[in-house]
């Protein structure tokens, strides 16, 4: 007979009357329970604590903290502490001391990373009561949930840069880019301030078919806001300032030479409008980055209307878990205004490369604008009927082009503007006159005598 095991603290109590297999078994094994008590996520660098819960009767044996990975097939020893011996170690070299141990089963991660996120299992092994080389084992799990908060917020707008729609109305997107975030952030637009209500939409619009714009009139609002002086020049064909400088050379006579003029021309605004308010549809994906984290597209697409979004402040703004307040980036729509152009050398002379330059503008533009370089009455340089770029390159002036007019488009959705400037071409001391060619080079001394030398051999054989 097995005498009644007594009730102590922690343990069952059990009685036991016949010397039966199962009886004596269960006389013999120890009592073990683990448990552990869930985590609330936490945030990149905060620090954690994991807890293993155990009551046992039995003597210790050894207690080890295990990672979980790919789907539970792979257990990675990360923390163990031998009874026996009573040491603890780390198997994790890369991270070594990043593991503490503060009380035989609980493990503290001081910095937790996005690596760290993840199911996490706690053996504890005692000796078995009939030999000491069998071990008893029992474990529990739990999921550490590691958050990280956006780390960059942006808002850009599709297909820049792009031309101004004088006579139709036309699509416009803003995108907003949030990346670092984990888990999906959750993305808005706001409009001067005020959230907008937009209809979701799966898939994006697209530029012909069904979707297309609605509630517009088609109506010339004859508002180019053309200075008076200037639309003058514009109606008779011909750009302001247009006294016609003489072709040729200008003598450099120092430093009181002509100044090169820059003359906003015309600035254009949409001939038709809106009748009624602007439907907006957003559409948000996302997209797992290699870190873990995740990198959120939200955009937001309406009929475009220049007369009322110019100068409309958009916002994009972010909610996330990890964020005590949301996190946002903001764009003012607005048209360019008045290009600022310099030129390359100042004072050009027949040869030299000349660079034509739009530096910036009178005001913030955004979206990005389109630039069109033009030759006003005549072709560019090299034949091209326009150029497109900020940067107009005029390589080997000529004479012929003293006194030329450039013109210099810059335009997105929102409107466009025109500035003109005048290039002149001063002499060359280096540089004899008529020994140029149409294209700016220079035709040497010694092939010059050499057609007058063949010239004066076939009239001596002509005589």
């Amino acid at each position: 007979m097995v005498p009644k095991r007594g009730d102590e603290a922690g343990s069952p109590v059990w009685s036991c009357w016949s010397l039966d297999e199962w009886c004596l078994e269960q006389w013999l094994e120890a009592y073990l329970t683990v448990s552990i008590e869930p985590l609330p996520p936490v945030v990149v660098g905060d620090a954690v604590t994991l807890k293993c819960n155990f009551k046992t009767d039995g003597k210790m044996r050894e207690i080890v903290w295990y990672r979980v990975t790919d789907g539970g097939t792979i257990k990675q020893k990360i923390f163990t502490f031998d009874a026996m011996f009573s040491t603890n170690f780390s198997h994790m070299e890369n991270y070594r001391k990043r593991e503490d141990l503060v009380y035989q089963s609980t493990v503290r991660l001081p910095e937790v990373r996005i690596s760290d996120n993840g199911p996490y299992e706690c053996h504890v092994g005692i000796y078995d009561r009939a030999t000491r080389e069998k071990v008893v084992l029992a474990s529990g799990n739990i999921f550490l949930n590691v958050m990280a908060p956006p780390t960059s917020i942006s808002v850009i707008a599709a297909d820049t840069p792009a031309p101004f729609s004088r006579y139709q109305a036309q699509n416009f997107t803003l995108v907003c880019v949030v990346s670092g975030g984990k888990p999906a952030p959750l993305v808005y637009f706001k409009r001067d301030g005020e959230p907008i209500e937009a209809t979701p939409l799966p898939e994006p619009p697209a530029a012909t078919g069904n979707w297309a714009p609605r509630n517009l009139l088609h109506r010339d609002l004859d508002d180019t806001k053309v200075p008076k002086s200037l639309s003058e020049g514009e109606m008779g064909g011909r750009p302001p300032n247009t006294a016609e400088p003489p072709r040729g050379l200008v003598a450099e006579r120092g430093p009181t030479t002509e100044a090169i003029p820059e003359t906003v021309v015309s600035r254009e605004f949409p001939r038709w409008v809106h009748v009624a308010e602007p439907i907006y549809y957003f559409r948000h994906t996302h997209v797992p980055i290699s870190d873990g984290t995740v990198e959120a597209r939200a955009t937001l697409t309406w009929t475009l209307n220049p007369q009322i979004d110019n100068e409309a402040l958009f916002s994009c703004e972010v909610k996330h878990p990890a964020l005590s307040m949301p996190m946002q980036s903001e764009v003012t729509l607005v048209a360019p205004k008045g290009p600022k152009i310099t030129m390359t050398p100042m004072r050009a002379r027949v040869g030299d490369t000349v660079r034509i330059l739009v530096q910036g503008f009178q005001n913030e533009v955004f979206p990005e604008p389109l630039f069109t370089w033009t030759r006003v009455g005549s072709r560019l340089l090299d034949g091209s009927a326009e150029h497109a770029g900020k940067e107009l390159v005029l390589e080997r002036v000529p004479a012929e082009l003293n006194g030329s007019m450039y013109r210099c488009t810059a335009q997105n959705p929102l409107g466009s503007t025109d500035t003109h400037t005048r290039l002149i071409v001063f002499e060359n001391p280096n540089i004899s006159r008529g020994t140029e060619d149409s294209n700016g080079s220079v035709t040497s001394h010694r092939s010059f005598r050499l057609v007058l030398a063949l010239t004066l051999t076939v009239i001596l054989e002509l005589t």
